[in-house]
């Protein structure tokens, strides 16, 4: 699976959220819910194309209008991502990784342990 760009992962976001969608849904979005001015069509249309080069989205065609869905889950590509984050970051550490949330986040006693609670279910 391949790294996605920060603004291909910003539309991957979207479509993840929204479901199957078409381009003008994206835009939509992007104005209506996260209050940013609307981006052309051609530049989110272009990163679509280039999720569905890398294998993160699909289409369905009726007639001109293009409908696109996820092919990879969410939650894959997190793992992935958070794989890579601890692998470069962390030394391959997931103990190292906990170890820095615990102290850069100030953790509550009971969100520490919930946190040791669902380690322990993994």
């Amino acid at each position: 699976m391949q790294k996605l760009t920060k603004a291909e992962e910003e539309i991957m976001q979207i479509i993840w959220t929204l479901g199957p969608c078409l381009v003008a849904n994206i835009r939509e979005y992007i104005h209506e819910q996260l209050g940013q001015p609307m981006p052309p069509h051609s530049t989110v249309s272009t990163l679509v194309r280039s999720l569905e080069e890398k294998g993160f989205v699909d289409h369905k065609a009726y007639g001109r209008t293009y409908e696109y869905y996820p092919k990879v889950k969410k939650e894959d590509y997190s793992k992935l991502r958070l794989n890579t984050l601890v692998s470069n970051y962390f030394d391959g550490s997931m103990k190292r990784l906990v170890s820095f949330i615990v102290k850069e986040k100030d953790l509550s006693l009971n969100e520490l342990t919930e946190l040791m609670d669902k380690l322990e279910e993994e």
